[in-house]
């Protein structure tokens, strides 16, 4: 047992799958507290788009613990389709699903996070706050993940006086199983992501969950503000 994260509290949502259980389970070795959140499936079930119930649950976590020192954002959801056919409410429903969800957890849990002195938010960008997506229909996550690394940025200024610190993590291509679900359906998907990797390996949500323990503990107290990517170099050509 390793204790890089020893007596830390943290909050993960999108506790149930991929890179979030990735996250809280690697915290949990590490020596942290984890409460993880999800619809349903985790340590607390909530609906983090419910402004309400989100207030809520951190006044519920922040009353028992005192504090939060680390918030991991993982909880999103998204819907694809070209501008032509992108309904406004697949629009509507993707940037809540990828801004707001976001914006509701961290804004209930900075006043706990405050309370710690020294904490750290993980967000989730991509290679798509950047850069165009070739071939995808992917406008409306392109304008979420966008977002997100630039209110990420602004929560660092923010957070500075606090002793808060905000970082996102730009994953690749990584095996949960939802994207294996698009690996069985289409099957030249898996090539056309090895062709942009620079290593020849597809990611597991442990690779991005060491990013993000990282992050989350004092070894990175001199970081906020930045942006890791964790893809394979494939946003490095």
């Amino acid at each position: 047992m390793s204790d890089r994260l020893n007596g830390k509290v943290a909050v993960v949502t999108g506790a149930a799958n991929g890179i979030g259980k990735g996250c809280a389970d690697i915290f949990r070795q590490e020596g942290a507290s984890v409460i993880g959140v999800d619809l349903e499936g985790a340590d607390q079930d909530c609906d983090l788009i419910d402004e309400g119930a989100t207030q809520a649950l951190f006044d519920r976590i922040g009353a028992e613990h005192g504090r939060i020192d680390i918030l991991v954002n993982a909880a999103a959801f998204a819907l694809f389709d070209w501008i032509e056919t992108l309904s406004y409410a697949d629009w509507r429903k993707t940037l809540t699903g990828e801004l707001d969800i976001v914006f509701l957890a961290t804004r209930a849990a900075w006043p706990w996070m405050k309370a710690s002195g020294a904490a750290s938010i993980i967000n989730f960008a991509s290679a798509n706050a950047r850069h165009a997506l070739a071939g995808s229909p992917a406008l409306a996550h392109c304008a979420g993940k966008g977002g997100v690394l630039a209110m990420t940025r602004q929560l660092a200024m923010e957070g500075a006086p606090h002793g808060i610190r905000a970082n996102t993590i730009a994953p690749g291509f990584i095996l949960t199983a939802a994207t294996e679900r698009h690996l069985r359906s289409d099957p030249s998907m898996e090539a056309k992501v090895l062709e942009k990797n620079m290593l020849q390996m597809l990611g597991a949500p442990d690779d991005i969950a060491w990013c993000a323990t990282w992050l989350a503990s004092d070894e990175a107290r001199y970081v906020t503000g930045g942006d890791f990517p964790v893809d394979a170099g494939a946003t490095a050509w």
